[in-house]
């Protein structure tokens, strides 16, 4: 299958024929990012390719746009016979990272993780997706002075229970880890798979998981309320493993407990077997490309692991002259991308009851 070549788009001007391609994509990494290099016997024959730090750019693999953003810098070198350059970059979400995050009042109240997204991140010329209906209330909190629009975005989105990453129009995403996206075709060894490996692990996984959630009310004497408790068991630790967690619940959240407890197991049991493979090809049996938040079959016999339909958290695109066209994939169980249950405020104001006062 052809993958097709990389090409960068700067200021109309296509730039391909790269020799050193580094691409990265992730349900767990915002924005994407890119480092090209380009090396060439003759060196005028690239002295001409002229590339400006902050220049807005795009990146397509073959005719598929996979990065929306803009150059971070620019490194022409030479030495005797050889000249090189290489150019970084990330996605447009780049600026939800770097800069502070600009609120009216910095308070927010009555709204929902999309309308806070869409609002802090249009600052900065960027649009917000997200295809989960019914998003929960986001009750008043506090936007603090230095945040990062993308640490507010990603403090709302654990509370809505989404992730959050960008696509390849450099626009963020707010997603739940797929149950239905699938790749074609899967990473099976003997056929596409290059390399792999499996990181199986015991020491973060524990057999019974209890929550205690002590309730607090503000204006009063906190902590004062009842303690709840949620238990979770994970049958596959066979030996006695206790794990405490201990969280604060304002009035009304009393199955935090119960919620926390069982995400510490099934977020740790999903990381329990991290998958690392190197496939032959950027794109799956389709002729689309590796995509992360896509579920995909793994199977890998001398590995001990049998096939599993399990999801693609992390796509890396590569190309050099050594290692040829790959595509690293990192994969795991979707429970792993389970966002943490957690409230905005530790202590909860009841406006209705105090905003006459």
């Amino acid at each position: 299958m052809d993958d097709g070549d990389l090409s960068l788009i700067v200021g109309g001007r296509t730039i391909s024929g790269w020799t050193d391609i580094r691409l990265t994509r992730g349900v767990e990494r915002c924005p994407s990012d890119f480092e090209l290099g380009l090396t060439d016997s003759a060196p005028d024959s690239v002295s001409e390719v002229t590339v400006q730090p902050g220049d807005a750019c795009e990146i397509r693999l073959g005719n598929d746009l996979v990065l929306t953003g803009y150059v971070d810098r620019f490194v022409p070198s030479y030495s005797p016979g050889s000249h090189q350059i290489r150019v970084s970059g990330r996605g447009k979400c780049q600026d939800l990272v770097d800069c502070s995050a600009v609120w009216p009042n910095s308070q927010m109240n009555g709204t929902s993780a999309l309308d806070i997204a869409t609002k802090l991140a249009a600052h900065y010329g960027i649009t917000v997706s997200c295809d989960v209906p019914n998003l929960v209330a986001i009750p008043l909190f506090n936007v603090l002075v230095g945040e990062t629009p993308l640490e507010v975005i990603e403090r709302v989105s654990r509370f809505s229970q989404l992730l959050v990453y960008d696509g390849p129009d450099g626009n963020l995403i707010l997603a739940q880890a797929t149950q239905q996206a699938q790749a074609v075709g899967g990473v099976f060894e003997g056929v596409n798979v290059q390399s792999a490996s499996v990181a199986y692990s015991a020491d973060e996984r524990y057999r019974d998981y209890v929550c205690f959630a002590q309730s607090v009310a503000t204006l009063s004497d906190a902590g004062v309320g009842p303690i709840w408790t949620g238990s979770a068991q994970d049958e596959n630790v066979k030996r006695p493993r206790e794990h405490y967690v201990v969280c604060e619940a304002p009035q009304g959240y009393s199955d935090l407990a119960q919620r926390r407890a069982t995400w510490e197991m099934n977020r740790r049991a999903g990381r329990s077997a991290i998958v690392s493979a190197v496939v032959d090809s950027w794109r799956d049996g389709a002729g689309a490309l590796w995509t992360p938040n896509t579920l995909v079959t793994v199977s890998l016999p001398h590995l001990k692991l049998q096939p599993v339909n399990w999801l693609i958290s992390e796509v890396t695109y590569q190309r050099s002259l050594e290692g040829g066209t790959t595509a690293q994939l990192a994969i795991m169980d979707p429970r792993a991308f389970l966002p943490e249950p957690i409230v905005l405020l530790p202590l909860f104001v009841d406006l209705s009851v105090y905003g006459s006062q």
